[in-house]
C-alpha cells in the first residue's frame, strides 16, 4: 500500500508532486470557511506567536470571518467586554515641514498662505480649553519646521505642563514622533556622527536621541505618540517619503524613550504603494522591538532561533531577545505590573515577569493601523483600502502583535461606525475627543474634529462593550464633574 501511495504522488517528470491544499468549503453563500486556517486557530488558542507565512494566509484567505473571529476571541482575552476611550486635545505646533512627503497634506512650506506656528500664548489658551473640558491628555506635534531652536520646543512642553498644574490638572503631554525626535537632534547639534557607518553610528545617533529626551522629559513630556513609522521598507520609503528617518532610527528613538522610562505608541500607515508582505514585516519588526522592551520589565519568553523571519533593514539581525507573547492566557499586561497592581497567582508572575518592584522602563502601549487617504497628496491617484481591508488589517494587527497590550482603531482616520466594528475584530480603544486635527480630513472634514464623550460612550455600547474612560497610560479614569483622578488599578482581564 505504501508504495502505490508513493507512486500516485509521483508526477510525469519524476518529481514528488505537493499535497493538494485542503479544500475551501462554502458554508452559506456569504460565508466561506478555510481549514488552511486551523493551524493557526490553534497557536491563536495557545497564544504562540504567529510566523510572517501565517499572516500571508490570514490576507490572503477568503475566509475573512474567520480572521475577524480570532482577532476578537485575542481582543477579548485580554479586555474582556471593555472597550477604552479618552479626553484628549490635539495641538499642532507648526505645519511648516522641510520635507514634502507625496502621501502628505499636512506640510506646507515658510510664507505660504495655510502656514502657521503657534506662540507659547496661543498654546496656553489650548491648555485651559483642553482643562475646562476635562482632558487628561496635550497630543502635539508638528512639521519639521526648518528654523524654531531647539528651546521653542522645551518651552512647548513646560507651558502646557505648567499651565495645566497652575489650573489643577496633570494631563499628560504627549509630544513628538520619533522623526522630530531625531530633527530636533540635528538642530540641538546632538546628532554629530549619526551618519558614520557600523555601530559607531548607530552610538553616535543613540546619544543624541537620549539627551533629546531627556531634556523634554525633564521639561514635562510624558510619553510618545506613534507616528512617521509609515512603513518599514526602503523600497517604500524611498519611493513616498524618502528624507524621512528609516525604520532602524525610528525603532531606536522608541528603544531609547523605552530605556528612559517613557511609554510609546506605534503606527503603520497601509494601503498606499506597499504590499501586503511588507505589513506583515513591519509588524514583526515592531514586536521583537516590543520582545525587548518587555524583557526590561522582567518578562521572560522563549528563546528565539537565530536567523529567524526578519531584521532590521541595514543592520545586523537582532534576535537574541525571548520572543514574550502576552496573549497566552493567563499573561498578565504590562500596565498591571507597571502601576503594581498584579493579582496574577505568584507562580504564573514568576514566570513571566520575576521579582520586580514597581516598573520603570517604558514600552509599546498600543498599535494604530492607519489607512491611507490619497485626497489632496501626490499620491491621490490611488484609490486607498477598502473598508473590508481595514477591518482585515485591524484583525491582523492584533494576531501578530501578540506583546502589545492594546490596538487602536483611530476613529478620525477609520469613522466612529467603523470604529465600532473594528471593537470586535480586534480593537479594544477608539481614541478619545480629538477636539482639533489638522493632518487627515475624511470626507472633506474640516480641522476641527470633534465628538463628545457622550457620542463615544454610546458607540462603544452600541457596539455591545463597556466603555471605560482611560488616561494615556490605560489607567482608569475616576471623575467628580469636571475634575479626575486615576485610579491605581487597571481593569481586570
Amino acid at each position: 500500500m505504501a508504495a502505490t501511495l508513493e507512486s500516485s504522488a509521483m508526477t510525469t517528470t519524476g518529481a514528488v508532486a505537493a499535497p493538494p491544499p485542503p479544500p475551501i468549503t462554502r458554508v452559506a453563500p456569504a460565508l466561506i470557511r478555510d481549514d488552511r486556517l486551523e493551524p493557526i486557530r490553534a497557536k491563536v488558542d495557545r497564544g504562540e506567536r504567529l510566523a510572517i507565512d501565517d499572516g500571508d494566509l490570514l490576507f490572503t484567505t477568503p475566509d475573512l470571518w474567520s480572521v475577524l473571529e480570532m482577532g476578537d476571541a485575542v481582543r477579548r482575552r485580554l479586555h474582556g467586554d471593555s472597550a477604552y476611550y479618552n479626553i484628549n486635545r490635539h495641538l499642532n505646533y507648526s505645519n511648516v515641514c522641510a520635507l514634502s512627503c507625496k502621501f502628505c497634506d499636512f506640510y506646507a512650506k515658510a510664507g505660504q498662505a495655510k502656514a502657521y506656528t503657534r506662540d507659547m500664548e496661543y498654546v496656553r489658551g489650548e491648555v485651559r480649553k483642553a482643562v475646562e473640558g476635562g482632558a487628561t491628555e496635550i497630543h502635539s506635534v508638528g512639521g519639521l519646521h526648518p528654523t524654531l531652536p531647539f528651546s521653542y520646543y522645551t518651552d512647548l512642553v513646560s507651558t502646557i505642563r505648567d499651565e495645566a498644574r497652575s489650573l489643577g490638572s496633570g494631563l499628560n503631554v504627549k509630544a513628538f514622533t520619533a522623526v522630530e525626535i531625531v530633527h530636533l537632534a540635528r538642530i540641538a547639534k546632538q546628532y554629530k556622527g549619526a551618519s558614520l557607518p557600523g555601530p559607531e553610528g548607530k552610538t553616535a545617533r543613540r546619544a543624541g536621541i537620549r539627551w533629546v529626551l531627556e531634556r523634554l522629559k525633564e521639561a514635562g513630556l510624558g510619553s510618545l505618540p506613534g507616528g512617521g513609522a509609515e512603513v518599514f521598507d526602503d523600497r517604500v520609503h524611498d519611493e513616498a517619503y524618502k528624507g524621512k528617518i528609516r525604520s532602524d532610527v525610528w525603532l531606536d528613538v522608541h528603544e531609547v524613550a523605552h530605556e528612559i522610562g517613557l511609554n510609546t505608541n506605534a503606527t503603520i500607515l497601509y494601503g498606499h504603494i506597499e504590499q501586503r508582505r511588507e505589513r506583515l514585516v513591519h509588524m514583526d519588526m515592531l514586536r521583537r522591538a516590543q520582545d525587548r522592551a518587555l524583557g526590561r520589565m522582567g518578562y521572560q519568553g522563549e528563546a528565539r532561533q537565530r536567523g529567524s523571519e526578519t531584521a532590521r533593514q541595514g543592520e545586523e539581525r537582532e534576535v537574541d531577545a525571548p520572543a514574550i507573547t502576552l496573549t497566552r492566557p493567563g499573561t498578565p499586561l504590562p500596565e498591571r505590573i507597571a502601576f503594581g497592581a498584579d493579582s496574577t497567582p505568584s507562580s504564573l508572575r514568576r514566570s513571566v515577569a520575576p521579582s520586580l518592584p514597581p516598573s520603570t522602563p517604558g514600552y509599546f502601549q498600543t498599535i494604530i493601523p492607519l489607512p491611507f487617504f490619497p485626497d489632496g497628496c501626490e499620491l491621490e491617484h490611488l484609490p486607498g483600502p477598502t473598508g473590508l481591508e481595514n477591518l482585515r488589517t485591524m484583525a491582523i494587527a492584533r494576531l501578530m502583535l501578540d506583546n502589545f497590550p492594546h490596538v487602536k482603531a483611530f476613529w478620525i482616520m477609520q469613522t466612529l461606525a467603523m470604529a465600532q466594528l473594528m471593537l470586535a475584530s480586534g480593537a479594544d480603544d477608539i481614541d478619545g475627543t480629538v477636539v482639533w486635527y489638522d493632518i487627515t480630513k475624511v470626507g472633506g472634514a474640516s480641522t476641527h474634529q470633534e465628538v463628545t464623550v457622550w457620542s463615544l460612550q454610546k458607540a462603544i455600547r452600541e457596539a455591545g462593550f463597556e466603555p471605560i474612560e482611560r488616561d494615556t497610560l490605560y489607567r482608569r479614569v475616576v471623575r467628580d464633574g469636571s475634575r479626575w483622578s486615576v485610579q491605581a488599578e487597571p481593569s481586570a482581564r
